[in-house]
């Protein structure tokens, strides 16, 4: 069945074959239960799950795995988007952005994020030194997601600065500290899951969480001080940001 719609002149906009749409969506389905047994097997085995590892966790034939995604990199990409995704669930799920402090909304972004990291070790070790990615792809497609965010968060804080702040925002540096962040945040993730497993409690749970916003922290002030903005973290988002 073709499904034919109009707009309210009458003509017609687009067409749609039913059978298409209902392939579509299977296809999407089909790659949320391989991404759902990748974790799985991640958790099971670690690290250095196979392809064929996620496809037998996942109840099928390592090709039905190869139709459904691209390549290794295409999974792995995959796996990264989930945990973007419950990361930002998680986080947008227990915040006030109206009326809690910037200290308070950066700390609870580290401990959410930990608390993920914590139920899905092996995850974040696979995505750190997976040999699934390919280097070169991999830092195209940071680039690029870095160059997006840092020009909604260019948007975002334009519309915090108080009003007598006329000059445009730098996008570039905003990419800049999102960089840093990442990294600081990654390193600081291999370093507290290698060390917690050569040795018991090297850090807890909470101190690594208390690292991690005082970092986080620091960075995005030394960027606001080196453009000559002011955070005050004991206040809301919206009122947080002065000019020096």
């Amino acid at each position: 069945m073709t499904r034919v719609y109009r707009k309210a002149d009458g003509v017609p906009e687009r067409r749609v074959d039913a059978r298409t749409e209902r392939w579509r969506e299977h296809r999407v389905q089909v790659r949320i239960e391989f991404v759902d047994a990748a974790f799985r097997a991640l958790d099971k085995f670690g690290p250095d799950v196979s392809m064929g590892d996620i496809a037998k966790e996942a109840g099928a034939a390592k090709p039905k795995l190869y139709r459904h995604f691209e390549d290794k990199t295409d999974l792995y990409n995959s796996i990264v988007d989930r945990v973007r995704d419950m990361l930002w669930e998680r986080l947008l799920g227990g915040v006030n952005l109206t009326d809690d402090s910037v200290a308070e909304l950066v700390h609870r972004a580290a401990a959410e994020y930990v608390a993920v990291v914590t139920e899905h070790p092996n995850v974040f070790r696979f995505m750190l030194h997976s040999h699934f990615s390919q280097q070169a792809r991999e830092t195209e497609r940071a680039l690029v997601a870095a160059r997006q965010a840092a020009r909604r968060a260019a948007e975002f804080f334009a519309g915090l600065l108080p009003s007598e702040h006329t000059e445009p925002i730098d996008v570039a540096g905003i990419e800049l500290v999102n960089y840093s962040i990442f990294g600081a945040v990654a390193s600081a993730t291999d370093w507290w899951l290698g060390a917690n497993q050569r040795e018991v409690s090297v850090m807890s749970v909470e101190r690594f969480v208390d690292y991690l916003a005082e970092s986080i922290s620091a960075l995005a002030q030394a960027h606001a001080r080196f453009n000559g903005v002011r955070i005050d973290t004991a206040r809301p988002l919206r009122d947080a940001f002065g000019i020096d």
